[in-house]
């Protein structure tokens, strides 16, 4: 698999990310004066915003298109359709439901069979979750050390509507998948479609 071993931060630099999108908090504030940047073609704009999405979710380009082909493909919005796809996958359910500090470590809980799906182990972090799956943290993997620095650390995290959570327990589960409206992020889907639409 292809790895960016850029700087989580710098990445987030270049693509004008807020790092806590991710999971991460920057103490850094940078003293050095932004460049002026010439007029961005609408191409440029397009093709940003399609790699913000990319290194948020941490999807490759093929498994990327796969996905709006699949959105293009459902009635609806096709771009809100791209989001929701996105934000139902394990991972990012992971990540919401606050039993991960960041997305990438979401990723690696998951491919670590640390997480069952209806009682079932679920190592795929692509895998999309439906309205009413129970995802709750393995029997065997309740007392690991990084979900519970997760849950202390995310103690004031607000959990998302459409998910519901039982710390005590290390469980949650979908009450619906979500709108685009509760997804937070800061992203003009709509470039994107433009782009794969040419």
């Amino acid at each position: 698999m292809a790895i960016n071993r850029t700087p989580v931060l710098k990445r987030c630099r270049q693509l004008g990310l807020d790092p806590v999108v991710l999971g991460y908090s920057s103490s850094k504030t940078s003293k050095r004066e932004p460049k002026r940047r010439r007029k961005e073609s609408e191409y440029a704009m397009q093709l940003r915003e399609k790699q913000k999405v990319k290194f948020i979710y941490g999807v490759l380009e093929k498994q990327f298109h796969g996905y709006f082909n699949k959105a293009k493909s459902m009635p609806g919005i096709t771009g809100d359709n791209l989001m929701i796809i996105l934000e139902s996958r394990l991972d990012s359910v992971i990540f919401r439901l606050g039993f991960a500090r960041t997305r990438k470590e979401a990723r690696q809980i998951v491919t670590h069979g640390h997480i069952t799906v209806n009682g079932r182990r679920v190592d795929i972090p692509s895998y999309r979750v439906k309205a009413g799956d129970k995802i709750a943290v393995a029997d065997k993997s309740k007392e690991l050390l990084v979900i519970k620095s997760a849950l202390v650390s995310n103690a004031r995290f607000q959990v998302p509507a459409w998910l519901e959570v039982d710390i005590e327990k290390l469980q949650g589960s979908v009450l619906t998948l979500p709108t685009r409206d509760q997804i937070d992020l800061d992203i003009r889907e709509q470039l994107i479609v433009e782009l794969y639409s040419k």
